[in-house]
């Protein structure tokens, strides 16, 4: 793996936590079922966020933003 790669691979990888983080702070504020399910199951983190995208519309864009990075990596 050359240095870009490397990079990319990092860079998509703390935008995706940083994205996750953030769904976690909106779910909680959402509802404690809601934040409870998306701690112990991160991946609900994201379905959470589909259903409230009006308040979760940033983080979603940032995991995107995340992919596509690891994408081009």
């Amino acid at each position: 793996m050359d240095a870009s790669a490397a990079i990319l691979t990092t860079f998509g990888l703390a935008c995706l936590l940083v994205s996750w983080v953030l769904l976690l702070i909106t779910s909680w504020k959402e509802d404690y079922a809601w934040g409870l399910c998306a701690t112990l199951l991160p991946p609900f983190a994201y379905l959470v966020a589909l259903f409230r995208l009006d308040k979760a519309g940033q983080a979603v864009l940032t995991a995107l933003l995340g992919l596509i990075l690891i994408a081009l990596a």
